[in-house]
């Protein structure tokens, strides 16, 4: 199967989302007649605060605005510290307080502009990225005009929360293409210090701004700041000595894969827009194939250096405009870290940087969503992470994001085609293309077994596409929730990679109902028995699951045993159950589901649970020995490794 990317144009359509909109179908698997028919998501009313509504085995805690200065500003990710959630903005960072999800409080706020300020916690450190080019040190507003300038943040912000509601600024990171995302990473054999990955996709930036930094490829300049990561070394007593101790190129030898193009409906709207375009004097940049308008405040710097070089002061006259229009796709295929087009070119380089990499300590892996490839990287050394596998797909736009499963065996990566801000999810777009795809992890390789996509056709006012989500831990199962902007929130189950199956959703209409808004879940996490949502254009989402034929309250009950004490976006921890007769009761519960063992028995395993929970002390232990060991000598047939569970958890309780 042949797999691909844009891995070249999407740091430029990053970039440019930065000066515009905030950020960054049927289903390809059968619903086995479980959801709603028909689906209430289809034709939701538009709105801000009134938006028709359509929920499926979720209930909705909150819906809670966001305050000044943030409204009508974008919110980005989600961190977790406490009872606190804290939510970037590119205005800033909020921090919300959980403990009543019904009424989430403010608890604190920072408005410090940057783009796009996805925020992770260690500890009492908070990290900020910052890759625009309006952010300042200083945290001002105004933004920062000149093409050069000292004031200029693109990075990483390190705050000390240890008093939340008075964060400290320790330290920053400054990096040559910004911090788009990055990833906080505790190794298990270093207690001093803790790591941070970091993904920049802007192009990068001049050395009259930042030494060190070159635009030139690998092949030109061995220092070039494309075609790597950077690995900040954080010190725990000391934040402040902050710094990038390695640079690794985990891309070596990747070429460029082939892509697909625009949709049907895409190619119509852009050769419009584009004429549309050139007739009122804009810029217009044609890059691997793809057209784009170029906004204004990415141009004006490039006419005034046009100024400039010719000694020249003032506006730029039209012979300014002129030459920056014959030269415009060299300069950005250059910033982009392409090679000039010609006959003896050879193959397009594959991605100069990752958009997201998902840490999982607790196996020594990390999965990089890096633009054109999914990656899988050995993290034991966390200062050199090496790259062990690859994957492309041709039915993927940009790779954007990975989830492992608990046992570390499956992977699933996300597809942000159209970089956030396109309709994606509408009746005439490919099922494979915006999706999710999920691979097994066999012998060190991924090997692909299915996609999944939102199910629920969304109109052409709505970006939608596939963006951040987690694991929720329903013990042997993987269920995950995942944000898709505009087409709301989805969770669904991959336990089977083959054949994922959605359980529950959230969705609301557009809101605007005459053109494209910016709006939707940008990432959704279950955190501590409560599933947050991180709402555009709208605030803070909280909800809680509900009991339905596809997921038990015991298995709902089990989950909220699990507590974190933190949990950032790009880092994923094991998960562990507690001993409780929930625990046990979600395995009973799901051999009754897939009939892993007779009707006589999971009636058996119940009453038993349910006599020895009435027993205390020795009589309680003694019951549960008993019913474990009767669970052990079961063990076998179809869903033998359940039935071991079941035993594990029984006998667990009975060890408490």
């Amino acid at each position: 199967m042949a797999r691909s990317t844009r891995s070249r144009v999407r740091p430029l359509i990053t970039l440019l989302a930065s000066f515009a909109i905030a950020a960054c179908a049927p289903s390809a698997t059968p619903n086995l007649g479980m959801a709603p028919s028909p689906d209430p998501r289809v034709g939701l009313k538009a709105g801000v605060r009134d938006a028709g509504e359509a929920i499926w085995n979720l209930d909705l805690l909150s819906a809670t605005p966001s305050p000044e200065p943030f409204s009508g500003s974008t919110n980005s990710d989600l961190a977790f510290s406490g009872k606190y959630a804290i939510q970037g903005n590119y205005s800033g960072y909020q921090v919300w307080d959980l403990s009543n999800p019904r009424q989430p409080q403010i608890a604190a706020t920072l408005n410090c502009p940057a783009s796009q300020s996805d925020v992770s916690v260690y500890g009492n450190l908070l990290f900020v990225s910052g890759e625009g080019l309006e952010g300042r040190l200083d945290c001002a507003p105004g933004g920062v005009r000149d093409t050069v300038s000292a004031i200029r943040l693109r990075g990483l912000r390190i705050f000390d929360i240890t008093d939340i509601k008075n964060p400290r600024n320790v330290g920053n990171v400054q990096t040559c293409r910004g911090s788009h995302t990055h990833t906080v990473l505790e190794h298990p054999g270093d207690k001093e210090n803790v790591y941070v990955y970091i993904s920049g996709s802007a192009p990068v930036r001049s050395p009259n701004e930042l030494p060190g930094c070159v635009r030139a490829t690998p092949d030109q300049d061995a220092n070039s700041a494309l075609f790597r990561i950077e690995v900040i070394k954080v010190p725990l007593k000391d934040p402040a000595r902050a710094a990038i101790v390695s640079s690794p190129r985990i891309f070596n030898d990747l070429t460029a894969p082939p892509r697909h193009g625009d949709a049907p409906e895409d190619k119509k709207n852009r050769e419009q827009m584009m004429e549309q375009a050139k007739r009122s004097g804009a810029f217009v940049v044609s890059i691997e194939g793809q057209t784009m308008m170029l906004p204004p405040q990415f141009t004006r710097p490039m006419l005034d250096s046009i100024v400039k070089s010719r000694g020249g002061s003032g506006a730029p006259t039209a012979a300014d405009s002129a030459a920056l229009r014959g030269s415009i796709d060299g300069i950005v295929a250059k910033m982009v870290g392409l090679a000039p087009a010609g006959p003896n070119r050879g193959p397009r380089p594959g991605p100069t940087q990752c958009h997201d990499i998902t840490v999982y300590p607790a196996i020594g892996l990390a999965g990089g969503a890096c633009e054109g490839y999914g990656l899988l990287l050995d993290i034991r050394d966390p200062v050199n992470p090496k790259r062990i596998a690859a994957v492309a797909d041709s039915n993927f736009a940009y790779w954007h994001s990975a989830t492992f499963n608990n046992d570390g065996t499956k992977v699933l990566f996300t597809d942000e085609w159209g970089g956030g801000g396109g309709p994606k999810c509408r009746a005439s777009d490919p099922k494979e293309w915006g999706a999710d795809a999920i691979f097994t992890i066999e012998n060190g390789q991924m090997v692909f077994q299915s996609y999944y996509k939102m199910p629920a056709e969304q109109t052409s006012l709505e970006n939608c596409v596939a963006h951040n989500g987690k694991l929720i831990p329903v013990p042997g199962r993987d269920i995950m929730v995942q944000s898709w902007y505009q087409g709301g929130i989805s969770i669904f189950d991959w336990t089977d990679a083959k054949r994922p199956v959605e359980i529950a959703f959230h969705d609301r209409g557009p809101i605007d109902g005459t053109r494209m808004g910016n709006a939707g879940s940008w990432s959704v996490y279950w955190y501590n028995g409560v599933i947050v949502s991180s709402e555009i254009g709208r605030g803070l989402d909280v909800f809680a699951l509900k009991p339905s034929a596809m997921l038990t309250q015991n298995e709902i009950d089990a989950a909220n045993t699990v507590r974190f004490a933190f949990l950032n976006p790009q880092g994923q921890p094991k998960i562990v159950w507690p001993a409780s007769f929930a625990l046990a009761r979600a395995y009973v519960d799901q051999l009754e589901r897939s009939g892993g063992v007779s009707g006589s028995k999971v009636k058996a395993y119940r009453a038993a649970l349910a006599e020895a929970e009435t027993k205390r002390g020795a009589e309680r232990q003694a019951a549960l020995k008993a019913l474990g060991s009767t669970v052990r000598k079961s063990v076998g047939g179809k869903d033998a490794d359940r039935v071991t569970k079941l035993a594990d958890a029984v006998e667990a309780l009975a060890a408490q």
